[in-house]
């Protein structure tokens, strides 16, 4: 759920980079101190930060790490402007501003008892990831459980380790699919929205959550809703373009919606009238 806001809510809050490890071309995972008053593991999985880089400016950050646990804030983030590339090149020791948690949550609570299917596309695997380890966590909680994932070739596939583990467990299905590959790759090529078939699950006892571009999001929403689950079941995560975090700006506007306070997490049938209308 929203967080209360700060005294000061445009303030960053000062912290420091604890490591970075690359994933993936330009993308970076970057391990950072938990601010003086947040307790460790204290946001919901779905919530982000606003990530500053001291002269540079700050961005929408996912928090992929998982919830309520101790230890650092894990952000991953694809270098795509000068923001972004700022905050992947921090090292280790840099100072850094946070402001958050904000935003919905994936409803995971509300999930227990049902058939779960995790949709990705690209690095829309790393908002996911914390739901996805909440619902690992107490897996027993949950029916089917099945990521999909896809992306645009083997070289973007994010988090590789960790979908072989998961691959591994034996209560969790795994697909991966890229839009096109040459050499050694023998796994799947086409769309994610093909990887739906593959999954045995009961549509009327089922809650899909999806994470990825607008585009992707519509068709994965459209294949769901063709595999007889309810639109209101689907809930999408909206990474649209947000500057204040606390929905005075703007820049997140989405039809009537302001991203940053009903989201990014919200239910497919709000979204549905919006979908096709493109960012500004």
């Amino acid at each position: 759920m929203p967080q209360p806001l700060m005294p000061q809510p445009l303030m960053p809050q000062p912290t420091r980079v604890l490591g970075r490890r690359h994933e993936a071309g330009t993308v970076w995972t970057l391990e950072i101190e938990p601010p003086a008053g947040l307790p460790a593991g204290g946001f919901a999985a779905g919530q982000f930060n606003m990530v500053y880089v001291f002269g540079v400016g700050e961005a929408a950050i996912s928090i992929s790490g998982p919830p309520g646990e101790p230890g650092p804030l894990i952000h991953t983030v694809r270098a795509v402007g000068p923001v972004s590339r700022a905050i992947t090149e921090l090292p280790a020791g840099a100072a850094v501003g946070l402001r958050g948690p904000y935003g919905t949550a994936w409803p995971v609570e509300a999930a227990a008892g049902r058939d779960v299917l995790l949709v990705a596309g690209g690095l829309g695997l790393a908002p996911l990831r914390p739901a996805l380890y909440q619902i690992l966590a107490a897996r027993e909680r949950f029916g089917r459980v099945a990521l999909l994932y896809g992306t645009r070739s083997p070289q973007d596939i994010v988090f590789g380790g960790e979908l072989e583990a998961w691959r591994r467990r034996g209560d969790l299905q795994v697909e991966v699919t890229v839009d096109h590959a040459a050499g050694d790759w023998r796994g799947s090529v086409g769309v994610v929205t093909s990887l739906i078939p593959r999954v045995a699950f009961d549509p009327s006892r089922a809650v899909a959550l999806v994470c990825g571009p607008e585009v992707m999001m519509r068709f994965a929403a459209g294949g769901l809703i063709d595999a007889g689950l309810a639109p209101d079941r689907i809930h999408l995560s909206l990474e649209r373009n947000m500057k204040c975090a606390i929905a005075q700006c703007g820049h997140c506007q989405m039809g009537p919606a302001f991203v940053c306070r009903e989201g990014p997490v919200m239910p497919y049938p709000r979204l549905q009238p919006w979908l096709k209308i493109r960012e500004a």
